[in-house]
């Protein structure tokens, strides 16, 4: 790390299509081995789907990664020799993060024999998303739910 203070955290440029840096962010965190063009050929392949099905693509994408991001998150926080898992607010930059690795992740691990392509995985995930419902969804609450088991030890926090 840098002694010199605070590293300025890089800009990515929005996506061409959409204009948009969440999208952009999406498709670099699907991209693997590299392979831009692919991850964009799947992330604009979800959103014809769900423009297909009479939604606006954007709104749609934005609702469902803002409903996945969790409020809160339990930290492990050292006290006295024993480590207590104490809840805290999620900063917006790692809420964003989280929801969109549990969507991709989500949108993995459905079924093959019902979605032929990456594209329809994440499309229904995203709808999903945005109706509330689905992997991901399932996700956020197991977190908070387990924030709220904890909040006894929300005193540890500082």
């Amino acid at each position: 790390m840098s002694r010199t203070g605070k590293i300025k955290k890089r800009q990515i440029e929005s996506d061409p299509i959409y204009d948009n840096r969440l999208l952009a962010r999406f498709i670099n965190r699907v991209m693997k081995d590299g392979k831009k063009t692919t991850a964009s050929k799947a992330v604009y392949g979800a959103l014809e789907t769900i423009k297909s099905k009479n939604l606006d693509p954007l709104n749609v994408f934005q609702t469902a990664v803002q409903n996945i991001g969790p409020r809160f998150e339990v930290k492990a926080r050292r006290v006295g020799g024993a480590s207590y898992q104490v809840p805290t607010e999620t900063r917006g930059e790692r809420r964003m993060s989280l929801a969109i690795r549990w969507l991709i992740a989500a949108a993995n691990s459905r079924s093959n024999k019902e979605y032929h392509t990456f594209a329809d995985k994440l499309a229904a995930e995203i709808i999903d998303a945005y109706n509330n419902t689905g992997e991901a969804i399932r996700k956020r609450d197991l977190m908070h739910r387990n924030a709220e088991a904890n909040r006894a030890f929300a005193h540890f926090r500082w």
